[in-house]
């Protein structure tokens, strides 16, 4: 063995990446397959592509899966664009997709996408337009196919639940080509029925192909414009249509949908007896309370006695009348002699009380003006003095001091 040919395992994966890279067929590849193993890592996609017989590793960088238009799922059909390389730690070859779009039913799912966004945004999908379904319907319509097991169902449970309902149909097809005019035109010939108070529109179970009519813009547009609620009931429990979302109520089959729409008549029949139970024992009840409030009223001595009020009354209008009286007397007692006390002090304060102990007020004529000095008068002027009793009118003839006074 030569050793000078012996390389690391490094320098061989390396080698092997060069020789991908110079190989110009797989700079530019286009590969259909389905995706298997998705794995989202920070934005990154990691998945398998494969076929019947192989498969092969992928990878989308997160600036190249920002450009799509459609959300990668496990089991989608794609075609991937980009370059095959090795990755030289693990010593794999994948393919670096920049591109993918759907194709087959891939496709579909990716306009089905995009119809979603277009008539959420018109508000086909607000839970505030969507109506409830009548109680009691008298007449339902049926969109379905006349061939199908749908409305045998329907039919079947319907009159089993409520003998009286009346059925509608459209017969119309419900698959293949022209399914989704023939449905939108089933929907709008039933809303020219004035007494059909509801309509259940759908099929029985079949592949996500046969299914896909229901997600046609034509049908949803029907369904929204309808003036009878709609009641969805495409065959399937785990996918969601475009019918489901529009109509008013939807059910997971066409069985389902008739127990919503019918009353069940037994149901309906016991609750009803359980109802005039429940108002006999109710206003039985309301009897016997009564009966026993009318004997304790009876017992009362208001009945057995009918005056005992009108004495209890007697008396206590008696003794409020004697409290008036004390209280009134009282306040004129304590009135009167507020009134005398200050009667007093105004006695006391009165002029004519001094005038009594001798004194006098002189007054000057003729404008009255009381006199307090004797520089206030001339000699010869007349002034009158008011005495306790009547005035007497003087003339003054001298003027002196207090102290010089000479009688």
């Amino acid at each position: 063995m030569d050793y000078k040919d012996v390389v690391s395992v490094s320098q061989l994966n390396s080698y092997i990446r060069k020789m991908f890279w110079e190989d110009d067929f797989l700079q530019q590849v286009f590969v259909q397959g389905e995706i298997a193993n998705l794995r989202d890592y920070r934005g990154h996609l990691y998945f398998t592509l494969k076929d019947e017989k192989s498969s092969i590793r992928a990878v989308m960088w997160l600036n190249n899966r920002s450009k799509l238009s459609f959300v990668p799922e496990d089991g989608m059909q794609v075609i991937v664009s980009g370059s095959v390389s090795v990755f030289e730690r693990d010593g794999i070859y994948q393919v670096y997709a920049t591109y993918m779009e759907p194709f087959g039913l891939g496709a579909l799912y990716a306009a089905l996408e995009k119809l979603k966004e277009k008539l959420e945004k018109e508000g086909f999908f607000k839970e505030d337009r969507k109506r409830p379904l009548p109680m009691f319907p008298r007449k339902i319509g049926l969109v379905t196919s006349k061939r199908g097991a749908a409305i045998r169902d329907i039919i079947s449970i319907g009159t089993r639940r409520y003998p009286g309902v009346q059925f509608v149909l459209a017969d119309c097809k419900v698959q293949g080509e022209g399914a989704a005019s023939a449905i939108a035109a089933g929907i709008k010939a039933l809303n020219e029925i004035p007494d059909v108070d509801v309509i259940i529109v759908g099929r029985g179970g079949g592949s996500q192909e046969d299914l896909f009519v229901f997600n046609d813009e034509v049908v949803a547009r029907a369904i929204y414009e309808s003036r009878v609620p709609i009641v969805s009931a495409v065959g399937h429990e785990r996918d969601v249509t475009i019918a489901d979302l529009v109509a008013d109520v939807r059910a997971p089959t066409p069985s389902a949908a008739a127990e919503l729409v019918v009353p069940d008549a037994e149901q309906l029949k016991s609750a009803v007896n359980a109802l005039v139970q429940r108002a006999y024992t109710h206003v039985k009840l309301e009897i016997e309370d009564n009966r026993k409030k009318l004997e304790s009223l009876v017992s009362r001595p208001c009945f057995e006695r009918p005056d005992w009020f009108l004495v209890a009354a007697r008396e206590s209008l008696y003794r409020l009348r004697q409290d008036l009286e004390d209280a009134m007397r009282n306040i004129l007692n304590l009135e009167r002699q507020r009134f005398n006390w200050i009667t007093g002090k105004l006695d006391a304060l009165s002029p004519l009380k001094i005038l009594s102990r001798g004194y006098s007020v002189t007054r000057s004529i003729p404008d009255l003006h009381v006199i307090k000095n004797s520089d206030e008068v001339a000699l010869d002027s007349r002034v009158v003095v008011t005495l306790h009793k009547g005035s007497i009118i003087c003339r003054v003839e001298e003027k002196c001091d207090e102290e010089e006074l000479e009688v």
